[in-house]
């Protein structure tokens, strides 16, 4: 015959650690509040009695779930994974919980998952980029749910914002580029309908050529999904047309990496028969042979300050304005000079 079993309380752990509930619960809620010996004590009697918290009350007390949602356009690649650790890790020390959802880069699924998490009581959003409908905005408005931007940044959007300008980046990449020599430069960059980030970059490139009185249509460019096999299909396109470029821009370096492969499949050495540039400075970017030339992104600096600015926005201060974080250029063995005659 099963006996019931008795839940430990509150009360019980506060007893065993002699210590006030009030301790205990800043003990398990935020624990840097709590000195050292004390929060030893605490979680060895947590430990011992085999104490879970109430999620329930603390949801009742506080009127909040302590649930953030995140919403990225893909889990394929590795370029939102360092930015969303950081990101996790500030909000555990809070004690919020990340619910992630990805969209396939698809704004329709973006909406539906919006308006889920929202439903499932999340108490605020990290959204990646700014171009998705006006009416989206209007409803995290009416919900009353802080939503604040990641992986981009407009100074003249005045939208919550934690991110990097993307276009500006790009553009100070090229600037490098040129400096090399090169001036026949083909992109592969990702779908940009829908994708501000993406966009920003291609028109970073034409900023740094039109700044050169060099001519933007001359740019050979060709717009595929993320992935290492489309960065190659792309590159194989880009280097058999008549003028084939001696420089090709990836807009990230997934796509770049299939570059690579493209190039060593057809025979041609990098960076001497063609350089080859990519974005985001993920692993990836210095591992493969040669290494890349990118643009390094603070990913971990840009999650760790969005979380603690979603939580702030979810505990009643004001949204930030806009933050910009610094980007720098990795000049790696990929870029190299023109090759003469």
């Amino acid at each position: 015959m099963r006996t019931s079993r008795t839940i430990p309380t509150l009360d019980d752990v506060a007893k065993k650690a002699g210590v006030s509930t009030a301790t205990v619960s800043r003990c398990l809620n935020t624990p840097d509040r709590v000195q050292k010996n004390t929060r030893v004590r605490v979680l060895k009697a947590v430990e011992a009695l085999g104490y879970t918290p109430n999620f329930g009350a603390r949801v009742l007390a506080a009127k909040r779930t302590f649930t953030i949602g995140a919403i990225i356009p893909t889990m394929e690649n590795a370029i939102f994974a360092r930015g969303l650790q950081a990101f996790q890790e500030e909000l555990q020390r809070a004690g919020y919980t990340l619910l992630v959802s990805s969209t396939a880069y698809s704004p329709a699924a973006e909406d539906e998952q919006i308006r889920a998490l929202i439903t499932r009581g999340a108490d605020g959003l990290l959204l990646i980029g700014y171009d998705r409908d006006p009416a989206l905005y209007r409803y995290l408005k009416r919900q009353a749910v802080p939503a604040l931007i990641a992986w981009a940044h407009h100074p003249d959007i005045p939208r919550p914002a934690i991110g990097f300008d993307n276009r500006r980046a790009m553009a100070l990449l090229t600037e490098a580029v040129l400096a090399q020599g090169h001036r026949r430069i083909g992109v592969i960059t990702a779908v940009t309908k829908g994708n501000d980030r993406a966009a920003d970059r291609l028109q970073g490139i034409r900023d740094a050529l039109q700044a050169r009185g060099l001519d933007p249509e001359t740019l050979a460019v060709i717009e595929t999904p993320y992935g290492v096999e489309n960065g190659e299909v792309a590159m194989r396109t880009l280097m058999q047309a008549d003028a084939a470029p001696t420089v090709v821009m990836c807009g990230n370096d997934v796509l770049a990496a299939g570059a690579l492969r493209g190039a060593k499949a057809m025979g041609l050495s990098v960076p001497q028969d063609v350089s080859v540039t990519g974005f985001d400075d993920i692993e990836l970017a210095r591992i493969v042979t040669p290494a890349l030339t990118t643009v390094h992104v603070p990913h971990r600096e840009m999650g760790t300050k969005a979380a603690k600015a979603l939580i702030a926005m979810v505990e009643g201060a004001a949204p930030p304005a806009p933050t910009e974080l610094p980007i720098s250029l990795e000049i790696r063995d990929s870029l190299g000079p023109v090759k003469t005659a």
